[in-house]
């Protein structure tokens, strides 16, 4: 009997900038068959490394609110400075081909799509204080010391909002981190109403 036959569901990652959220996500999904990452459009420019279309899409502000207005993004929201969106047309796309979608989204866009889609899960990942997290932003390099601060200012306004979210899990510990955050996306796909098709199969049998 197959065991993935849902269609596919909406995983947010949610969390402060540096708490490890895309170090999380990239392992799972490549681990991970049935799952597949939402590529965001954003405002802000490249950092270093980074590449257009797999990374993100960069696009300048103005392209940013016309797709607004053309209705092309599901959630979108200003953060650090610089807009964030997230692809109406690809999540429709792959959750109707029975995939599973990861996003890496801030906590605004995460609160929208809450509002928007009751079965989307939630998962909060926080650093576990805000020296850790300082050393993070430092040592990865890629923001000025202004932008770090600004980062840092903000994190505590987004560590405010963790009860809005379903699951919580704190970063000080990659492996056993990642360990947890498998746990929730098993257990999530064993709920039962994801898998109405093999319980009516598993009926035909008695």
């Amino acid at each position: 009997m197959r065991s993935h036959t849902y269609p596919g569901n909406l995983y947010m990652m949610i969390g402060p900038s540096g708490a490890g959220k895309s170090t999380l996500l990239r392992r799972l999904i490549d681990e991970d068959p049935h799952l597949s990452f939402s590529v965001s459009y954003t405002t802000r420019a490249p950092r270093h490394g980074e590449v257009d279309g797999k990374d993100y899409f960069f696009i300048d502000r103005a392209r940013f609110e016309a797709m607004i207005k053309e209705g092309a993004f599901l959630e979108w929201a200003e953060v650090h400075a610089n807009c964030y969106g997230t692809s109406r047309a690809h999540i429709v796309e792959q959750l109707r081909a029975g995939e599973d979608v990861l996003l890496d989204v801030d906590v605004q866009g995460a609160i929208n799509l809450k509002r928007q889609m009751e079965s989307v899960v939630a998962i909060f990942v926080a650093p576990p204080n805000v020296a850790a997290l300082r050393a993070r932003l430092e040592a990865r390099g890629k923001d000025s010391a202004a932008v770090i601060e600004r980062r840092l200012k903000n994190a505590r306004g987004e560590m405010e909002q963790m009860e809005q979210f379903d699951f919580l899990l704190v970063n000080d510990d990659l492996d056993r981190c990642y360990d947890e955050l498998r746990t929730i996306v098993a257990a999530d796909r064993l709920r039962l109403f994801r898998r109405r098709g093999l319980a009516a199969e598993l009926l035909d049998h008695f």
